[in-house]
């Protein structure tokens, strides 16, 4: 059995939530600027990673909140919980986020560009 610790609600069984897919994908604002190829990398790329990776998940029987998991998907060890308008804090968070490889993506170029601006 996994027991996930939501951030409100404290641990609960993973009965009570429901997997949201990879975490910190954004959405490009100007999604008309990218090619063909790089909004289909955006929309169905996925890195279905062997080991640590990061995870939204949602507490459906709970408080219905959205929230970011580092999970090593092997061993089913969650490392790390966070609400998910932050950034990992642990140090493997750290490394798996900046490591990704959507970090490079041109969608993702595109947000972070649009954010500086």
């Amino acid at each position: 059995m996994l027991y996930i610790k939501c951030p409100w609600c404290g641990y609960r069984d993973d009965a009570e939530f429901h997997y949201g897919g990879e975490a910190h994908i954004k959405r490009p604002f100007d999604a008309d600027s990218l090619s063909d190829e790089e909004f289909s990398e955006y929309l169905f790329q996925k890195s279905n990673t062997k080991g640590l990776t990061l995870e939204r998940w949602v507490h459906t029987s709970g408080c219905r909140r959205w929230f970011n998991v580092l999970r090593n998907t092997v061993t089913n060890e969650i490392i790390e919980v966070y609400p998910s308008d932050q950034l990992p804090s642990s140090k493997a968070g750290k490394e798996y986020y900046k490591s990704n490889w959507r970090r490079k993506s041109a969608a993702e170029r595109l947000t972070t560009r649009q954010i500086e601006k």
